[in-house]
């Protein structure tokens, strides 16, 4: 028995990293999988590796090798046709739409008047527009449901505390504060919960393969410590562990869930 027999959850970003974690540890707890990625390069001024195809189909056989169900497509969570097909696709599959993981993201490095019109535009369309269309995407089906459920939308640390060299990035995480908390207070009366969650460093490829990270490290070092030294990288577990937990946190929506370290408060 799983504390997520019969349910089923959309993931945004699953070929790797978080996403694929996230879809694992629901697989496991009996989840039904809806998950998406773009599997390839997003823009020439990312800085660390993209995920491939071949990350994908790892990602829907580990999922599967783990017992689970899985829908799977690649597409660009910044094509609204493209989520809405893919979430009518997976409801007539599985039969309902539970919980909602906005998980796909990207990051770009520059001082704020040297960034490109791209670095700028490119970030804040995938990870606050593109966010915004898999909320428009997913709502409807978890609204006709009818079974409440919760929306957990994969912020920043960067998103409560803006970091240099990433202006582009901290303006679309703090951007999904917003979003997120419109959305609780929209959805509150009808059962369905919002939470953020808000990580710094993950042993991920954009957290530890960014060959600018390390400029931006030695050029403003005083704005990058956290309280953990011993701890300086988030697992991928610590990461689904809350996930999971304000999946089924009854009693919480608005929330802006930290692991980071200790980062925020430096």
């Amino acid at each position: 028995m799983g504390q997520f027999d019969g349910q089923v959850v959309y993931i945004t970003g699953i070929a790797r990293g978080q996403g694929r974690n996230h879809a694992l540890r629901f697989a496991r707890e009996g989840a039904a999988v809806i998950g998406m990625d773009i599997a390839a390069p997003v823009a020439d001024h990312m800085t660390y590796p993209p995920s491939t195809p071949d990350d994908f189909d790892e990602t829907v056989r580990l999922v599967e090798e783990a017992g689970g169900a899985i829908l799977a497509r690649r597409g660009d969570t910044r094509d609204l046709a493209f989520q809405q097909e893919l979430i009518a696709e997976g409801t007539a599959r599985f039969g309902r739409l539970d919980h909602v993981v906005a998980n796909a993201g990207i990051l770009t490095w520059g001082l704020t008047w040297e960034l490109s019109e791209e670095q700028f535009s490119d970030v804040v369309d995938v990870n606050l527009v593109g966010t915004w269309k898999t909320l428009k995407a997913a709502i409807p089906a978890m609204l006709e449901a009818g079974n409440g459920g919760s929306i957990t939308v994969i912020s920043s640390v960067a998103g409560l505390k803006a970091m240099p060299v990433q202006a582009s990035y901290s303006a679309s995480k703090f951007g999904l504060r917003g979003l997120a908390q419109t959305a609780a207070k929209e959805l509150g009366p009808r059962r369905i919960r919002v939470n953020t969650v808000h990580p710094y460093a993950v042993h991920t490829p954009m957290g530890l393969e960014d060959t600018s990270a390390m400029k931006a490290f030695e050029d403003y070092g005083m704005h990058f410590p956290s309280l953990l030294g011993h701890y300086p990288v988030a697992s991928l577990d610590d990461l689904s562990d809350a996930v999971l937990y304000l999946a089924t946190a009854k009693s919480v929506t608005g929330a802006e869930f930290q692991i980071d370290m200790g980062h925020s408060k430096v």
